[in-house]
């Protein structure tokens, strides 16, 4: 059966194994895809062609390298334009301390994540926004005490629950 992005099971236990690996031998993928080495490495580059993967990352535990201050802000805007949200968004991406920003329905705009060294200098992104000219309404802070959890979704089980 073939997903509605053409994708069929194969091209999802690929993307899962990546998903949760990083990058992996030619080898370790079919054996892990349960496919042979060349038809799976075939499709593993039609993927990545495709736009399916952005890139490999490394999950580093940033708390055994600095006690980093993580705060959740949730931005709205005064206008709800689209002009305004473009511009907020292109601006929000050039920031390398925001490293997670979702737009959301409701009574809020947007809920990020930024990650400083310390709390003055979180407080100097936050005036580095407000300075852009924005048209930020108002914001609200929550500081992180302990980072729980962060994980990509289970993208097998994801699909395999989208069918019923």
């Amino acid at each position: 059966m073939r997903e509605r992005q053409g994708l069929d099971p194969t091209d999802i236990r690929i993307l899962s194994a990546v998903q949760r690996h990083g990058q992996l031998s030619k080898t370790k993928l079919a054996e892990i895809v349960n496919l042979s080495a060349t038809p799976c490495w075939a499709r593993l580059t039609r993927l990545r062609a495709a736009g399916y993967i952005r890139g490999y990352h490394a999950d580093i535990v940033l708390e055994r390298v600095i006690d980093a201050t993580r705060v959740v802000v949730t931005v709205s805007l005064t206008h709800h334009r689209k002009t305004d949200f473009d511009r907020f968004e292109t601006y929000i991406k050039s920031v390398d301390e925001i490293i997670n920003c979702v737009a959301t329905g409701g009574g809020i705009d947007y809920v990020m994540t930024v990650v400083t060294p310390s709390l003055s200098s979180f407080q100097d992104v936050m005036e580095d926004l407000l300075a852009a000219d924005l048209a930020v309404d108002r914001y609200m802070t929550y500081f992180a005490t302990r980072l729980i959890k962060a994980e990509q979704p289970n993208l097998a089980k994801l699909v395999s629950q989208s069918r019923r």
